[in-house]
């Protein structure tokens, strides 16, 4: 953004305290809507707040919503202060607003980047009319060990995929223009590696080599950016023993230096206070001092900016065209959602109370839903027929509408959501018989709720087990040591199985699982996820055999919950396992091998597939492209979507490289019988990792695996070298 003279004639009339009042991001105590979210913001009352935006003291708000509330606001911000800058109303809109859609994980099983920009587009339309301007998503952390709570807010443990809906989603947010009264401003976080905290602990620490750094988790934020990204969220976690919040290198160096970023950065919450925690601030100022000169411009609730960065400023210790400079960025961006022109855009009551779109979101939502299934097994049992077969549903989440959501959704409209039971009705005809029995709760055994659950099964041609995880076990401080299905459940999925009824498994999860037993065993599964407002009619969509599942997994699905972190793209070890040697003296778990249930890239549907050999020219030239084809034929009775998947592996280079990457993938509609070349282009670019110096980032000469296939551990591999210069 070049520098606008409106903004340099602002600066210029502005006093140090209104400097700094740009750059606080405080609870929105004048609409307040999310008590239950951090409720000791909620201490400060309505006036207070409007007393400080008189005086300038405040540069934005967040989780309130409602646009006559807000307009009065920005009114005050506009009309009363000053130099009448106007407010930004920001929130925690992560995946719907009053429809909610499935969770970012769940939407990245479409392996359709589309899709995920068409949902955000809805869900920008929902939150500006409710008066929000700036969203903090999308999250585009990497997650590699599935443990951690936030895998179900990003794309899961692929960088590819990752980048590829980190770009859709900014996109979506933002629209076509962002002064348009239905953009919202995006915000990609958690900046960054915070997918990378040991142990998949929430909060902690992060040791990780600048390689992996730059090659896995920076990526996904460097597309964000390049597709328009104005706003970047700093993380909690340290980074090799500097907090992310206090990282120069990383919002400084790196974010404006090399990527040329000119927009604002805010701080997640409180992360700027917990820099004293973190032992790394000696107290408030110092803390202050180090966010600040590190590039966080905006502090959110802390207060911490307010309190000690005018006194900072006026000792040199902060020197003034720094200070100058981040609230240079913060009225830049103001400026470009068009607040200075109309400080009014999303404060539209009208707009808020217009329905027309209601019934276009729902379908987008069960459409949604329904292409984040990803069915893990079938031998036979699906689909189901709608009439002439008794159906038992048992399991908490049957009838539950409690956990239809997923983690971060502040605003959804439960009116709007429907069941699984719901669906299940919808879909059966008249007269069809539905027997509907919890079982258990979700932690804790019911009395009696086994025998009744049992008899319900006996009675049954075929059992729906909705089981898995509520809500709560997934996103911020919802790390688990045991990633399985809960006790309780999986005593009522023994028994239920037991009675030798068909059973099909709806898994709820926000991660990848580890399965055991008669879950694992079970004649189907369907990884359901938290699906949103449209839960149960996509489920029985799927079901019922009236969409063909095409979701693949985001994530690796472990064999057992002692192999975390696991990931599909690790490096070769020196002693891998390979099927024509012994086991002995290998890299694998004496329990385990050293490989997934499920891979990433798995999924299955009602039809199948066959892929031919790849198809590539033996060599690459270095400043060319290469080809690489393959044939993919639909040998089943219906029509299937399929997700075709370019792999890479690098046999040799100057850093151990990973055992297959992926590169490219689409997603192709075949008829029965038919087939499809399916083409991708490849060049050095692709082939390219960060060296050893931790910076160079280049291709090596070589000889390279390449496999076009339907998962990380399928398929055929054709070579091909990577010519010198």
């Amino acid at each position: 953004m070049n520098r606008d003279s409106r903004i340099e004639d602002l600066i210029a009339r502005m006093t140090l305290e209104e400097k700094v009042g740009q750059l606080g991001v405080f609870a929105d105590a004048v609409r307040p809507f999310a008590p239950d979210i951090n409720p000791e913001v909620n201490a400060r009352g309505a006036a207070e707040v409007l007393e400080q935006v008189r005086a300038g003291r405040v540069g934005a708000l967040f989780n309130g919503v409602g646009a006559a509330e807000g307009r009065e606001a920005q009114r005050v911000a506009v009309e009363e202060s000053r130099l009448g800058i106007p407010l930004l109303f920001g929130a925690d809109v992560i995946h719907g607003m009053r429809t909610v859609f499935p969770i970012p994980l769940a939407e990245a099983s479409s392996f359709e980047p589309d899709l995920a920009e068409r949902t955000a587009r809805a869900t920008a339309i929902e939150a500006t009319a409710a008066g929000v301007q700036w969203t903090f998503a999308p999250a585009v952390d990497i997650a590699r060990d599935q443990r951690w709570g936030r895998v179900a807010e990003g794309a899961g443990e692929d960088v590819v995929l990752g980048s590829a809906f980190a770009a859709a989603r900014v996109r979506g947010f933002q629209g076509n223009d962002l002064k348009a009264g239905d953009a919202l401003l995006a915000t990609p976080k958690h900046f960054a590696a915070y997918g990378a905290v040991a142990a998949g602990m929430e909060y902690n620490a992060v040791d990780i080599a600048p390689q992996t750094l730059r090659d896995v988790h920076l990526p996904p934020f460097k597309a964000a950016l390049d597709a328009g990204a104005l706003a970047f969220m700093s993380a909690f976690n340290d980074i090799n023993g500097v907090p992310a919040s206090a990282n120069r290198e990383l919002m400084t160096d790196i974010l404006r230096g090399e990527w040329g970023f000119r927009g604002l950065v805010v701080s997640d919450y409180t992360a700027d206070m917990e820099l004293i925690a973190h032992g790394f601030a000696e107290d408030a100022r110092d803390a202050t001092r180090l966010a600040f000169l590190a590039g966080v411009d905006m502090s959110m609730q802390s207060g911490f900016y307010g309190a000690h960065l005018p006194g900072l400023v006026e000792s040199g210790v902060v020197p003034m065209d720094v200070l100058d400079e981040s609230v240079r960025r913060v009225l830049s961006v103001k400026d470009a959602i068009g607040l200075f022109d109309n400080p009014y855009r999303s404060l539209d009551p009208a707009a808020e109370a217009d329905s027309s779109r209601d019934a276009e979101h729902a379908a987008l939502a069960r459409d949604a839903a329904r292409r984040s299934i990803v069915m893990l097994k079938n031998d036979g049992a699906l689909p189901l027929r709608k009439a002439g077969q008794k159906v038992a549903l048992i399991g908490p989440f049957g009838p539950d509408t409690d956990h239809l959501e997923g983690c971060w959704t502040l605003f959804g409209d439960k009116r709007r959501h429907e069941n699984i039971e719901t669906g299940l009705r919808e879909g059966l005809a008249d007269g069809a018989s539905l027997e509907v029995v919890a079982g258990s709760g979700i932690e804790h055994a019911i009395d009696g709720g086994i025998d009744e659950a049992v008899a319900a099964a006996k009675r049954a041609d075929v059992v729906l087990l909705a089981i898995g995880e509520p809500q709560n076990y997934s996103g911020e401080a919802q790390s688990r040591t045991q990633i399985v299905v809960p006790p309780a459940q999986q005593a009522l999925a023994e028994a239920v199985a037991a009675t030798g009824t068909p059973v099909v498994v709806l898994l709820k999860n926000g991660r990848a699982l580890a399965l055991t037993g008669a879950v694992r065993d079970a004649n189907a599964v369907l990884v359901t996820w938290f699906l949103g407002s449209q839960t149960g009619p996509a489920i029985a969509d799927v079901l019922f055999g009236d969409y063909n599942p095409s979701g693949r997994l985001p994530v690796s699905f472990p064999q057992d919950a002692g192999q975390q972190p696991y990931f599909y793209n690790h490096p070769r070890t020196g002693r891998p396992e390979l099927a024509d040697q012994p086991p002995a003296f290998k890299s694998r778990y004496r329990e385990v091998t050293f490989e997934a249930l499920y891979p990433f890239g798995h999924g299955i549907g009602y039809t199948r597939f066959a892929y031919g050999v790849p198809v590539v020219k033996e060599s690459l030239g270095w400043g060319e492209t290469i080809v690489v084809t393959a044939t993919v034929t639909n040998t089943g009775d219906v029509a299937g979507e399929e997700v075709v998947q370019l792999y890479i592996h690098d046999r040799v280079a100057s850093r151990v490289r990973p055992v297959r990457e992926l590169k490219a993938f689409r997603k192709i509609l075949l008829a029965p019988g038919a087939a499809e070349e399916v083409t991708f282009e490849l060049a050095r670019h692709d082939l390219a990792f960060t060296h050893r110096d931790g910076t160079t980032f280049e291709a090596e000469p070589g000889s390279f695996d390449v496999w076009i296939a339907g998962s990380s551990a399928e398929g055929v591999a054709a070579g091909f070298r990577l010519l010198p210069a």
